[in-house]
């Protein structure tokens, strides 16, 4: 890939993404619950999956205007693909942190432990950037250890949608599609839990709050 392509696909990306959020039918659920954390600047870790991210970074960006949401730190991979991913979310105001399990990853959770205890939210893809799809990695039960922030699982769907035939069936929304973003109840991990069953526990309402989001469109999994 040119670097004047590396540069210009998360532009162009963007704007497409743009032009698609505004002919779509959103509803979200769980905000109520998370307005008051909000307001209160409690910061949080939100966890979604990575064959559903295509239209977060436009999601939160409108939950900031219209809900009071707050600005989020994510993480993406030191990878080619992260580095796209990363140009992209800064195009909807995101602040980015490289790294990933297998490049950066310690540097990368001390810096968002840093960003929690300075009071930011943060946003992790735990079965990326290579998968197993929908299978939880430990790097987020350990960040929700190690601050005591709570995890708040995401899900997120569209319908009509298109699946991509990648490892993570990536959906891209059609346009005029019918989207849910679903916030599931607050997950917290203490520093004497078992991670792996904590690593399921979250995985389990991760699940649960993608399913929900399915059923709020009617999509099948």
């Amino acid at each position: 890939m040119s670097a004047l392509l590396a540069r210009m696909l998360p532009v162009v990306a963007a704007s497409a993404v743009s032009a698609l959020g505004a002919t779509l039918s959103v509803r979200a659920a769980g905000v109520d619950a998370l307005r008051p954390l909000w307001q209160a600047r409690r910061p949080l870790i939100y966890a979604v999956w990575h064959g559903r991210i295509l239209i977060v970074p436009w999601l939160n960006a409108r939950l900031r205007r219209s809900e009071g949401a707050r600005r989020v730190r994510v993480l993406a991979s030191r990878s080619r693909d992260g580095q796209l991913m990363a140009d992209f979310a800064r195009r909807f105001g995101l602040d980015v942190v490289r790294g990933s399990s297998s490049r950066g990853g310690l540097d990368a959770l001390r810096e968002l432990t840093r960003a929690i205890h300075a009071g930011e939210d943060v946003a992790m893809v735990p079965d990326g950037p290579r998968g197993p799809a929908r299978r939880l990695q430990g790097g987020i039960v350990a960040l929700a250890a190690t601050t005591g922030a709570p995890i708040v699982p995401v899900g997120v769907a569209a319908r009509p949608a298109r699946r991509l035939g990648s490892w993570d069936r990536f959906m891209v929304p059609a346009p005029f599609a019918r989207c849910a973003v679903v916030f599931g109840g607050l997950l917290e991990v203490k520093g004497h839990d078992d991670r792996e069953d904590a690593r399921l526990r979250v995985e389990r309402a991760l699940e649960d709050a993608t399913d929900a989001a399915d059923a709020l469109v009617g999509a099948r999994r």
